[in-house]
């Protein structure tokens, strides 16, 4: 089961027993939501966890929950949550995905209006239209029509568990920022929630807003020209609206002497804010997005800093508001300092449009353009890296002349270009049995080797680790590209033993990569925290097939600060000098 599904089942028993005994089940509902919300933010499959025995490091997983997981994985069911669910309609589940329907009103409609699960939702849709559900206490016919919209949202696709990736959530929030920010009550525009956190995947966008004229800003909102509708309209405090692409945009606003408060509330992860909540009621503080309540009299804060040094902190950075000890290293003052994509002197994974007849895609640019792209960049250098020729339709003789004729195009390149230095690189397969699809007299005609699956992701555990701890011991090989193979919303990640992985890393000087492309992200933040940790070197590349795509490097940065991440663990942040050093390391096995 994906972590997705994982997490929709833990919501399913969280729904179950608040329809039971709300009261009664208090701590189990909360136990349950705590983990589904931990699992669905994870940036790495919970499966591969489990592999490695250490379900505990996702917050909110304790030891009953880990046996209940235990049996999920090796049966595909949970005996104990099928007991809770069992005596429930199967129609309320199917509900409670429905935006605006919680557990006890989908119980509800599903039990008086005796709804099966194959047809609830038009079944509901029918009773609607029939208005039986305006005559159920606690509805009217303001609820069926709030219903009817929910339920035309869901037909689209839009369920409580869909979630964009997050460029695709920044460009959203972005044009809302422009628009906002053309309205002169507004002082301040900011994102929230995982958006501000750079979560590789988002949910609804939400968004705040200083202000001393709320009333005219949530106006401004309503009318922004691409909401298809108004959901809310508060008139102090909040706003949302839905886009005519289904997508959700909350919007908060609240005063510039209290926006820091704000921020803060409605940025750092649910289980970051009761962490520092906990921290601040042992010093007599009360928090909240007003700000912080001592001996009963309210202080207010502009910014997060001034928030977070009345805590007796430091601001920590929100991309690690995550309560996975960022507030123990603050208090100790031990927060890491972390990269920034003013630190990145490079990208290593370019792919041009040289004919070199790949097994592979073929890059859309050219040499002159990406050099030209990675000027405008401020780069000191650049990697071209296009797949290894077709092994199928060349002989090992053809594969070197191929990639002799590339080696003079980049010499001239060379010779006529002095603002960015080119590195000479190769993306190459990493083969069933971990040998690379190139033998070594076509390697070292290159600078250095970039190997990558690209095919078998089916392999055992232990079959995969084989394989890439194979690639990675050749002297020719410096890093592992888009290394755990996952596209996001797409495909899951292959299994494999990523502390023997680390521990080669280490033994022969390797770095793993942090793919930029956005479906990829890949190392996981999870994952990129655990090489931080074991002192292995990264780097962040953008894997452009398309020079417009060399701009999408901030989405890998922000992966590394997620996982902690100095510029002392990329290695791309290094000077020309050092870095081509680095590349030209032979460690290995021949």
């Amino acid at each position: 089961m994906t972590n997705r599904e994982i997490a929709l089942l833990l919501r399913k028993v969280a729904g179950s027993y608040i329809v039971k005994d709300e009261k009664k089940f208090h701590f189990q509902i909360r136990a349950y939501q705590k983990a589904a919300d931990s699992i669905e933010n994870a940036t790495i499959e919970l499966k591969d966890l489990w592999d490695e025995g250490k379900l505990n490091s996702i917050p909110g997983i304790g030891a009953s929950l880990t046996a209940h997981l235990d049996e999920l994985f090796k049966t595909g069911r949970v005996k104990h949550f099928e007991d809770i669910i069992k005596s429930l309609p199967k129609a309320l589940f199917i509900l409670m995905g429905i935006s605006g329907i919680g557990p006890k009103t989908a119980y509800k409609l599903a039990t008086i209006l005796k709804l099966s699960e194959k047809n609830a939702v038009s079944d509901l849709e029918k009773a609607i239209s029939q208005h039986r559900v305006r005559i159920i206490e606690g509805f009217g016919e303001k609820s069926e029509e709030e219903l009817l919209k929910s339920i035309d949202d869901y037909k689209k696709g839009q369920t409580k568990e869909n979630r964009m990736l997050l460029p695709l959530a920044i460009a959203i929030a972005q044009e809302v920022l422009i628009y906002l920010r053309q309205n002169k009550a507004v002082i301040r525009a900011d994102p929230l929630g995982s958006l501000r956190r750079m979560v590789t995947t988002v949910g609804d966008i939400d968004i705040a807003v200083a202000t001393e004229n709320p009333k005219e800003v949530i106006e401004h909102f309503a009318n922004y020209p691409h909401a298809k509708r108004v959901l809310g309209k508060g008139e102090l405090a909040s706003s949302r609206i839905i886009l005519s692409s289904g997508r959700q945009v909350d919007l908060l606003v609240q005063s510039e002497k209290s926006y820091g408060a704000l921020l803060q509330h409605f940025t750092g992860s649910k289980f970051h804010n009761i962490a520092l909540r906990e921290l601040a009621l042992k010093k007599g503080l009360s928090l909240s997005e007003y700000g912080i309540k001592k001996d009963g009299k309210l202080i207010e804060y502009r910014t997060e800093e001034d928030f977070y040094r009345a805590v007796g902190l430091p601001w920590i950075p929100p991309e690690i508001r995550e309560d996975t000890g960022e507030i123990e290293a603050a208090a100790n003052e031990n927060l890491p300092n972390l990269v920034t994509i003013k630190d990145i002197k490079g990208d290593q994974q370019i792919h041009s449009d040289f004919p070199i007849e790949p097994s592979h895609d073929l890059g859309n640019s050219s040499m002159e353009e990406i050099l030209n792209m990675a000027k405008s960049l401020k780069y000191e250098y650049v990697g071209f890296s296009e797949h290894n020729p077709s092994v199928s339709k060349h002989t090992d003789k053809q594969i070197i002349d191929l990639l002799k004729r590339r080696n003079e195009k980049v010499e001239k390149l060379r010779l006529n270009n002095k603002d960015v230095r080119i590195i000479n690189l190769l993306e190459v397969d990493i083969i069933a049995n971990g040998d690379l699809a190139l033998k070594n007299d076509a390697l070292k005609l290159l600078d250095g080797v970039i190997a990558s699956v690209h095919t078998g992701f089916d392999q055992s555990r232990s079959d995969m680790t084989n394989r890439i701890i194979n690639a990675l011991k050749n002297p020719y090989v410096r890093f592992l590209g888009h290394p755990t193979g996952r596209l996001l919303n797409q495909r899951e990640g292959y299994e494999a033993d990523w502390d023997a992985i680390f521990s080669v890393c280490k033994e022969f000087d390797k770095a793993l990569e942090i793919n930029a492309y956005p479906d990829r992200l890949d190392l996981p933040d999870f994952l990129v925290r655990k090489a931080v940790e074991n002192n292995v070197k990264l780097i962040i590349n953008t894997d452009s097939h398309d020079v417009s795509q060399m701009t999408l490097m901030s989405y890998g940065v922000a992966v590394a600060r997620r996982g902690w991440a100095t510029k002392h663990d990329i290695v791309n942040t290094m000077g020309y000098n050092d870095f081509i050093k680095w590349i030209h390391i032979r460690k290995g096995v021949i």
